[in-house]
């Protein structure tokens, strides 16, 4: 926990009737100027949002005054938890020397400094790092890296190959190398045009081992690519866990397959680490598992800590090398945003990653996910529960279906118990900030668990 004063800096102070007074208001002007993501607006105002006011620590407060443990991490992005004063000063620091300029044609410190760490961490090969806004700009910059350098080779390959119950963002590019009917079958006819592959992370039979359903999907991948190789740009896949299919986990030896036959046919491969990494996983890149290097990382959600918004290609030096030449070859790669590389979120980012190189976040986000699997294991026996999915602090439990929505009815219950958690359709996921403590992780798993048996009975 952080060290606090008493004082919260929140607005959730006076009588409880004047804060539900606020709060209502709050939500009523909500619904009538707002669009939410992912969020059915009909049922908006009867699932009874949050208004949430402030935090600190693992927790967040709403306009109510109560506090709820922040058990996904704010979707996925705190590490440290909310307002760490070291991240806060970080970012007070930059503003005080520069608050933005445009990094075409210019460059400055916090960019050059993020750059080097990012690429410190990295596995090794990767040498060159290209700025995005959000995880689904970043991958959108590295499926058009892999065409543009296959041109610049003089091969034309407008296809892509992913892999079913893939997520890598909502744009249109994104989009067409996602997996999730849900999600993506609307877009279809405008999509980019791709070959998938199943999820090695959807077993076959209950009984099949992962290794076996990687082994399977491998197979699968290699008659795709002896048939279409020469089309293909570029392989993208979650390494380990298909976070938004489910947090589908899979087998390392999958990675290590896909690597080899992108090596084998001449197809770049992409790794999207935007919720992978940044240490989710039990180790700082989901690569590292498998021991790969692939020709381009994503990554973005962690890489600020949760503060800023911002994201990354990493590259190798030969793919960057194919994009070089004079100004009148066109060889340059017309891609970029007015705020790539904003100094604010550099610095947030630089002093994010000081703080989990002090803190040792990756090895105690190893230790957090064993800790959450070791107290999670009652529910590997209970009726209610298909399958609870784990790899470092990425936890997906899959519950039966006893109704519309079970998996929300469960984080409402969660809720109710002080706990924040979402839903992927009927899994409840658990992704708690990497530097939560041990009696936090018990309060998180606990109430889960008993929000689950209340609902799925």
């Amino acid at each position: 926990m952080i060290p606090t004063d008493g004082k919260q800096p929140g607005t959730t102070g006076g009588s409880e009737s004047d804060r539900r007074s606020r709060t209502a208001d709050l939500i009523d002007r909500d619904a009538s100027v707002l669009w939410h993501p992912f969020t059915q607006q009909s049922v908006w105002l009867a699932d009874e949002p949050i208004v949430v006011d402030h935090a600190e620590g693992m927790y967040f407060t709403d306009t109510d005054g109560n506090r709820y443990l922040d058990g996904v991490s704010s979707l996925w992005v705190n590490v440290h938890g909310h307002r760490r004063p070291e991240i806060n000063a970080a970012i007070v620091e930059q503003l005080g020397r520069l608050d933005h300029t445009t990094f075409l044609g210019l460059t400055h410190e916090p960019g050059i400094v993020l750059a080097e760490r990012l690429l410190a961490s990295a596995p090794a090969g990767l040498d060159r790092v290209f700025y995005a806004g959000d995880g689904a700009s970043a991958v959108e910059a590295a499926l058009k890296i892999a065409y543009q350098a296959h041109a610049q080779n003089g091969q034309i390959r407008p296809f892509y190959a992913h892999v079913a119950e893939g997520y890598h963002g909502d744009t249109l590019g994104a989009v067409s190398v996602g997996g999730i009917d849900l999600f993506h079958q609307t877009y279809r006819s405008v999509m980019l045009r791709t070959h998938q592959v199943s999820s090695p992370g959807v077993l076959a039979d209950p009984r099949q081992s992962r290794t076996q359903r990687a082994g399977e999907v491998l197979t699968e991948l290699r008659a795709l690519f002896l048939e279409h190789h020469e089309t293909i740009s570029a392989l993208v896949i979650e390494p380990m866990v298909q976070a938004a299919g489910g947090m589908l986990t899979h087998d390392e030896s999958f990675v290590r397959g896909a690597r080899a036959l992108c090596d084998e046919f001449g197809i770049y491969l992409i790794a999207d680490e935007v919720a992978t990494g940044i240490g989710r996983t039990g180790r700082m890149w989901a690569c590292e598992h498998a021991g790969i290097t692939p020709d381009l990382l994503t990554c973005g959600k962690g890489i600020t800590a949760g503060y800023l918004p911002l994201s990354a290609v990493l590259a190798t030096e030969d793919l960057y090398r194919a994009f070089l030449g004079t100004p009148a070859s066109a060889r340059t790669f017309f891609h970029g945003h007015s705020y790539t590389a904003n100094p604010l979120a550099a610095a947030a980012a630089i002093a994010n990653l000081d703080l989990m190189a002090a803190e040792g976040s990756v090895a105690r986000a190893h230790e957090v996910g064993e800790l959450m699997g070791r107290l999670l294991e009652p529910l590997a026996d209970y009726d209610g529960v298909r399958e609870v999915r784990r790899i470092g602090t990425m936890t997906g439990i899959e519950v039966e279906s006893v109704g519309d929505r079970t998996g929300f009815a469960v984080c409402q219950a969660a809720r109710s118990r002080g706990v924040w958690v979402r839903p992927l359709g009927d899994v409840v996921v658990l992704m708690p900030p990497l530097a939560i403590a041990d009696d936090e992780v018990e309060l998180l798993t606990g109430t889960v668990s008993d929000a689950i048996r209340t609902v799925v009975q």
